[in-house]
């Protein structure tokens, strides 16, 4: 679980990142998936974005990633979603 300062400092950071993937009309798929959970082990802060032909809720969305990645929600602001999660091999990020 994320801490406030450690959020806010992620937020900063993902302010410069540009989306990883788009998620369309396709909604979730297990490519979607592995795509992404590579991209997390890679970079360790993703943006993803939600296109407006998207048949699923965007909370639904936020938190099957979620679960599915073992990642954190860091922020979602309209069709945007920004997630962390921890390299297992090469840590990047240091959190405060």
């Amino acid at each position: 679980m994320l801490t406030g300062k450690q959020r806010r400092h992620l937020r900063s950071l993902a302010h410069k990142v540009n989306p990883v993937t788009q998620i369309g009309k396709n909604g979730l798929s297990d490519n979607l998936f592995k795509t992404l959970d590579d991209a997390l082990e890679a970079h360790e802060l993703i943006k993803v974005s939600v296109l407006q032909n998207c048949l699923l809720d965007k909370d639904e969305i936020t938190e099957s990633l979620t679960n599915e990645l073992e990642a954190e929600r860091v922020q979602q602001i309209g069709n945007q979603i920004v997630l962390y999660r921890e390299s297992s091999k090469e840590k990047q990020i240091e959190l405060p």
